[in-house]
């Protein structure tokens, strides 16, 4: 008989299978990679588009055209959009990235004939009409001047901007950036932008022939290109910098530190990810221990690697109470030091290990997740051998080379250090 007083005996993930997907490619040259899984008839299909033409002038335009796509076309108001994806039980939205902008629709494979044209007409013939023009602006500068009240957002804005300056990737927008957007620069970045050679295609779930006969009619032709210029950014700050943002009244502070580092496509990566894990990336962390657990200055902590396709960077956030900020910046600045002094002990490593192996297998859930999962390799440049080299080394990196790593990167002289509120 069972006995479920006693757990049963751990056992270490052997194995993570990714489910890779199929490449075929429309008749304008569009390359579309699907994955395929599961019985249910539901298909999600991505159009990914760079971001292109990056000029400090026009901050928002890439941000503004994303988010006011299915606004209306030259066919259908933002009202008959909407009401024809519902009508189909589909869902339709987009989203902006700061390497990428994609267009995501979800629906019933049956009814991918009546919806597919309407993402299409969208996609070709999106008029960003002054009226819902005059109704984001408004909207957005009320939601900017909201979350300029936001010590946690402040603190977010002027890390990324003391990191990457006026880029795409930090640049500080402001009130009069709303007011400088313009209808025709929307368009112009439109025709710019969305266009079949500056698009990739990727589908997750089920998706035959008939599917793809479907979207290939949709988005095979009759859609222009342009010459556009992919973002392309170089770094190379790395200088002590520290940004104070006196808020007198403020009863916590909100914390950002942290440097740039190399992105997915390095050597590194892998084993500063397991590194930033032992810092500050789950619950057992040092910094949660120490900070939250064992000082009591705030409710979480956490650190981060973040890979971009110009850039990556390691973060540590928290906010604090005001009163504690000083002493809490003191004592994660001491478990930094203690990373590059003394050796991670087993017993802490091995935890590390299965937690990072754990949560690797349990973000493959579904086959949505193995598509997010080979858009980050396939945009970074990079094939499946990526996840294996990442499993290898969090199975097998020594203590010795995360102090390594820790030294490498690790340097406080270089880190970038943001307090929103009272130090």
């Amino acid at each position: 008989m069972l006995n479920r007083t006693q757990a049963p005996d751990f056992k270490q993930v052997s194995a993570i299978n990714f489910i890779q997907p199929e490449k075929a490619v429309l008749d304008n040259g569009i390359p579309v990679f699907a994955i395929h899984s599961g019985e249910q008839d539901l298909v999600r299909i991505e159009f990914l588009f760079d971001n292109v033409n990056w000029t400090i002038e026009k901050p928002l335009q890439a941000i503004a055209v994303n988010a006011m796509l299915n606004n209306g076309t030259n066919k259908l108001s933002s009202k008959e959009i909407a009401e024809s994806i519902d009508f189909y039980g589909a869902f339709f939205q987009t989203e902006y990235g700061q390497d990428q902008s994609t267009v995501t629709l979800y629906s019933l494979n049956k009814h991918l004939a009546s919806v597919l044209p309407i993402v299409k007409d969208v996609l070709s013939y999106s008029q960003f009409p002054q009226k819902e023009l005059d109704i984001y602006i408004q909207n957005q500068k009320q939601k900017l001047q909201v979350n300029l009240q936001k010590n946690d957002i402040l603190s977010r804005k002027e890390f990324s901007h003391a990191l990457f300056g006026d880029t795409a990737y930090g640049v500080d927008i402001q009130l009069k950036h709303y007011d400088a957007v313009k209808r025709d620069d929307l368009v112009d970045y439109f025709k710019a932008a969305y266009t079949p050679n500056n698009c990739t295609i990727v589908v997750a779930g089920k998706f035959d022939e008939k599917s793809f006969s479907l979207l290939n009619e949709q988005f095979g032709k009759d859609w222009e290109t342009s010459n556009s210029v992919k973002n392309n950014f170089n770094f190379n700050t790395l200088k002590k910098n520290e940004v104070y943002k006196e808020k007198s009244e403020s009863l916590q502070s909100a914390i950002r530190i942290g440097r740039l580092v190399v992105n997915r496509k390095h050597e590194d990566f892998a084993g500063l990810q397991i590194l930033n894990c032992v810092l500050g990336g789950y619950f057992g962390s040092r910094l949660m221990n120490n900070i939250r657990e064992d000082k009591g200055y705030t409710y979480g902590i956490g650190s981060g690697i973040v890979s971009l396709q110009s850039a990556g960077y390691l973060f540590i956030a928290t906010e604090v109470g005001a009163d504690v900020c000083a002493p809490a910046l003191t004592e994660i600045y001491r478990e930094i030091e203690l990373l590059k002094n003394e050796l991670v002990e087993e017993e802490e490593l091995e935890l590390v290990r299965n937690y990072m192996l754990g949560s690797m297998l349990g973000s493959l859930e579904n086959v949505f997740s193995h598509a997010d999962k080979f858009k980050n390799i396939y945009f970074s440049g990079l094939n499946y051998n990526y996840y294996e080299n990442y499993i290898n080394t969090v199975k097998t990196i020594t203590a010795e080379e995360i102090k390594d790593l820790a030294n490498k990167y690790l340097t406080i002289e270089t880190f970038t250090e943001v307090v929103v509120g009272k130090k």
